[in-house]
C-alpha cells in the first residue's frame, strides 16, 4: 500500500505542475524554471526504483546472475535500462543543486541515498570486472556515470560528499577503462545512438576537467585530434536516421570546441559544417516523431533536444553568426519540450534527462 500511495502522490504532483511553464528565455537561450524543475524531477522519481519493464544488455556466463535486474544492478535497476537509470540519477542531483527548495527534495534525497550506497556500487563494479561484460554500457553508460560523479564533485552538500565517495571506485574504473579503450579503437564511431564516440568523449571530457583527471583528458584530446581535426563537410543531409537521438555531425562539432583553441575552432567549424550559418536554408530541420509509444521512434524527440544543446554550445564558440545557430537551437528545443512527458513510458523514462541537460548546461 505504501508503494501505491507514493506512486499516486507522484502522479498527482506531476499532473499538478504539468501546466506550469517549463522554461523562460534569457539572452537568446531557453532556461529551466523552478516550476519546470519540479515537473521534470517527477519523471525519474517515478521510475528509478521501478524494476519492470527492464531491458538488460549483459552477457550471462552462467546461471548466477539469472534473476531480477536488481540482483546484479542494485543501484541502477530502474528506468528500463542501466544507462537511463544512471542519467536519471544525474538529473535529480543536478536539479537538487540548482533548486534546493524543490517540493520533493526530501524524497529525491531519500531515493538517491538508498540507491547509491557503497554496497550497491561495489556490486555494480563486480559486473564490469567480468571478462564477458567489460564492454557493457560502453560508451554511453560509462559517460553518464562520469557525469553523475562530476555533478556530485561540484555539489557542496553532505549527501553529495557521501555519494561521490560511494561512486568514486566506479568512476575510477570507467576512467581507466576509457583510456584503455581509446588506445585500441582504430576508427571513430559515427552513429546516432548510444555508441556515438563524440558524445561520449564530450561528457567524459567535462568530467575529466572538473575532476582534474589529466590522464583521461589527455587521452580524449589525442583521440579527438586523431579522428576529427581534419574532418570537412560533414554529410548533414544524411541525418537523421530513423532511430537517432544524437546527431553525428553536431556531437562532433560540440566536442571539438572543447579541444581546439578558439581561433582554430572558428575556422574548423566553418569547414566542417559550412551550411550551418545560412539562415535561409537551415542545415537541420526539426525531426518528426510519428509514434511516441515506440521506444525507437521516440528517440527522435531526444534528437531534437540533443541538437539544441549542441547548437547552443556551437553558437557560443563559432565566432560570427551566432544568432543564426542559436535560433536553430531554440527552434529544436521548443519543438521537443511539449513531448517530454508524453504519458508513455517509452519516452518518459529518459527524455526528461535530455530536457534538463538542454535547459541547464553551461558552455
Amino acid at each position: 500500500m505504501k508503494g501505491i500511495s507514493l506512486l499516486l502522490c507522484l502522479c498527482s504532483f506531476l499532473t499538478g505542475v504539468a501546466q506550469m511553464p517549463l522554461y523562460e528565455e534569457k539572452n537568446g537561450q531557453l532556461r529551466l524554471t523552478t516550476e519546470g524543475a519540479a515537473h521534470l524531477s517527477a519523471l525519474p522519481l517515478k521510475c528509478m526504483q521501478h524494476e519492470f519493464p527492464y531491458k538488460t544488455g549483459i552477457v550471462y556466463t552462467d546461471s548466477s546472475s539469472l534473476g531480477a535486474p536488481k540482483t546484479y544492478h542494485p543501484a541502477f535497476y530502474g528506468c528500463y535500462d542501466w544507462h537511463s537509470s544512471v542519467h536519471g540519477h544525474w538529473m535529480l542531483v543536478r536539479l537538487l543543486k540548482m533548486y534546493p527548495q524543490l517540493p520533493n527534495a526530501a524524497l529525491i534525497r531519500q531515493k538517491l541515498g538508498e540507491n547509491l550506497s557503497q554496497e550497491n556500487i561495489r556490486k555494480e563494479i563486480q559486473l564490469f570486472r567480468n571478462k564477458e561484460n567489460k564492454g557493457f554500457e560502453r560508451i554511453y553508460g560509462w559517460s553518464w556515470l562520469l557525469q553523475l560523479q562530476q555533478e556530485l564533485v561540484t555539489w557542496n552538500d553532505p549527501l553529495a560528499a557521501q555519494l561521490r565517495q560511494n561512486i568514486a571506485p566506479l568512476a575510477f574504473y570507467f576512467s581507466n577503462a576509457y583510456r584503455d579503450f581509446l588506445k585500441k579503437i582504430a576508427y571513430p564511431i559515427r552513429v546516432g545512438e548510444h555508441t556515438n564516440l563524440a558524445f561520449g568523449l564530450r561528457l567524459a571530457w567535462d568530467y575529466a576537467v572538473t575532476a582534474r583527471d589529466t590522464a583521461l583528458q589527455s587521452s580524449i584530446r589525442s583521440t579527438a585530434m586523431r579522428f576529427y581535426v581534419n574532418d570537412k563537410n560533414c554529410p548533414a543531409s544524411w541525418e537523421p536516421g530513423g532511430y537517432d537521438f544524437l546527431s553525428p555531425c553536431l556531437e562532433e562539432a560540440d566536442l571539438m570546441w572543447r579541444i581546439l583553441p578558439a581561433d582554430a575552432y572558428a575556422k574548423w567549424i566553418r569547414e566542417f559544417l559550412p551550411g550551418l550559418f545560412d539562415s535561409s536554408t537551415p542545415l537541420f530541420t526539426v525531426a518528426t516523431v510519428n509514434d511516441r509509444t515506440d521506444g525507437k521512434l521516440v528517440h527522435l524527440d531526444g534528437l531534437n533536444l540533443s541538437r539544441a544543446w549542441c547548437l547552443y554550445g556551437i553558437a557560443k564558440h563559432c565566432g560570427q553568426q551566432q544568432e543564426t545557430v542559436r535560433a536553430l537551437a531554440t527552434l529544436h528545443l521548443k519543438a521537443a519540450l511539449p513531448h517530454v512527458a508524453s504519458g508513455d513510458y517509452a519516452g518518459e523514462h529518459w527524455l526528461a534527462t535530455f530536457a534538463v541537460y538542454a535547459l541547464t548546461v553551461e558552455f
